[in-house]
């Protein structure tokens, strides 16, 4: 079984939580930023998160410091690239119930996915 197919699983027996971030993460992976432009944004986005207060604090879609990465890093054809790898998801997850409505409730709203990618990059940088 691949690691991807695993990790539906993991989502749709509700061993992993908050599966539309976690599922937004996973199909950003074919999306390219080159590294240099990525730190430069996420650096960007770490002044905001620590002028906002407490920088360890828990991330939301809707922070500031998280719409401001989505917007930099922003490009159509990101955008397109994240599509195609949730759809990628929704096929991989047809027999698993929560998981397939967690890749479906992406498909529908692809701006919201994208924030919810760029959330997934702060957060990782913040685990760093």
């Amino acid at each position: 079984m691949s690691a991807l197919v695993e990790l539906l699983a993991k989502v749709d027996s509700g061993e992993i939580g908050n599966a539309p971030a976690v599922l937004a993460y996973v199909a950003g992976h074919g999306v390219e930023i080159p590294e240099a432009e990525l730190n430069q944004a996420r650096r960007r986005a770490l002044l905001l998160l620590a002028a906002g207060g407490d920088p360890r604090r828990e991330l939301g879609v809707d922070d500031r410091a998280v719409k401001a990465l989505a917007v930099d890093l922003f490009s159509e054809e990101r955008r397109g690239r994240l599509g195609e790898g949730i759809d990628e998801l929704v096929t991989l997850a047809r027999e698993l119930p929560v998981a397939r409505r967690a890749a479906l409730f992406l498909a529908a709203d692809v701006d919201l996915a994208w924030r919810l990618f760029a959330l997934g990059l702060l957060a990782e940088e913040l685990a760093e």
